[in-house]
């Protein structure tokens, strides 16, 4: 179907997803770079992240990516023609390359998308997919003749909320919350209550193991950390009630965006979105219990797919390897 070397890639806060024609395989990797003296790159992707809040003063651990957008652009043009090239050794000259992209983007932003490909080769060739499209699209939601379909997907450090009706992106919203949020709040109120100081990772790897919006366990935890008094090394005890306080109070923030953002949309789009329910897709929507909580906040049903994190990477797959579904990628010119 395709002569050049075909990608689909799905740039997030947290990972970069790689889809490769060829191979038809998917590559997953930290959306991290490590910097030394501030020029010399030394990691990337998930070695990177091994290297997360361990280095010394001259090392630079960062996310090239915030709020889903593109922040430092050639971090983030080493981070993608690395893994593409670790996917596939010979990239080939000009490649077709298919972005999933945020809503509401400038015209500026979209550009840097095609800056990005173009910085690998001058003959690349440049797609963009909205990812509310690609989110649909691997949900196996119809977009012809669509009357209305709500999906949230839940990022490492937005929520975007998106209606989709007669082929396209009707309405959409994003909400400055997602999984760092979390990481942070759970930071924040192990501070408070333990007077102990733990790093992001820490709270990470509390909130998958213990974090439930619907059922506490009553769990504990050995952790290490450092005195908030004294400035020293500490261990403490970190229950799983902390935890899920710290959670369900972003949780709730998102919960009530989303009431809202439902109370504003056309009547009878509302009556499709609560006959079909929400769709959660995204890292975050993984937390235990996240749909039920969800669902008794807002009254509507709602809908956690088995692959949540991969959802719009599966959805370019889809859209690269079917050409009917062609129609719904677009190059910059088109877009204007």
């Amino acid at each position: 179907m395709f002569r050049r070397n075909v990608f689909g890639v799905d740039l997030g806060t947290s990972s970069v997803k790689i889809y490769s024609l060829k191979k038809n395989q998917i590559k997953v990797e930290k959306n991290m770079i490590a910097v030394r003296n501030k020029d010399q790159v030394i990691a990337i992707g998930n070695d990177a992240f091994e290297m997360f809040e361990k280095t010394p003063t001259n090392v630079e651990v960062s996310y090239p990516m915030s709020y889903g957008k593109i922040a430092n652009l050639n971090h983030v043009e080493i981070v993608l023609h690395a893994l593409l090239h670790e996917m596939d050794k010979h990239v080939g000259n000009g490649p077709v390359i298919y972005f999933s992209v945020p809503m509401n983007m400038t015209e500026i932003e979209r550009r840097a998308y095609n800056a990005l490909a173009q910085a690998g080769s001058s003959q690349s060739k440049v797609f963009l997919v909205d990812r509310p499209i690609c989110d649909a699209i691997a949900l196996g939601i119809p977009l012809i003749r669509n009357k209305g379909s709500m999906i949230v997907n839940m990022g490492a450090q937005c929520t975007e909320v998106s209606i989709i009706a007669n082929e396209q992106v009707i309405i959409s919203k994003m909400i400055p919350i997602g999984g760092k949020q979390l990481n942070e709040a759970i930071c924040e109120h192990v501070r408070k209550n333990c007077n102990l100081l733990i790093g992001k990772r820490t709270a990470k790897r509390l909130k998958a193991a213990m974090g439930n919006l619907i059922e506490d366990k009553k769990e504990a935890r050995k952790v290490h950390g450092i005195d908030t008094f004294s400035g020293l090394p500490k261990e403490g005890i970190v229950s799983s009630t902390l935890i899920n306080e710290a959670i369900i109070q972003k949780i709730e923030e998102i919960a009530l965006e989303l009431k809202s953002f439902i109370e504003r949309i056309p009547p009878q789009i509302a009556q499709s979105v609560i006959t079909e329910g929400i769709y959660l897709t995204g890292g975050t929507s993984k937390l235990p219990g996240i749909e039920t909580y969800i669902a008794d906040f807002t009254g509507y049903p709602v809908k956690v797919p088995n692959y949540y994190d991969l959802c719009t990477i599966k959805g370019l797959e889809e859209i690269i390897n079917h050409k009917t579904l062609h129609r719904w990628a677009y190059t910059i010119k088109e877009k204007r």
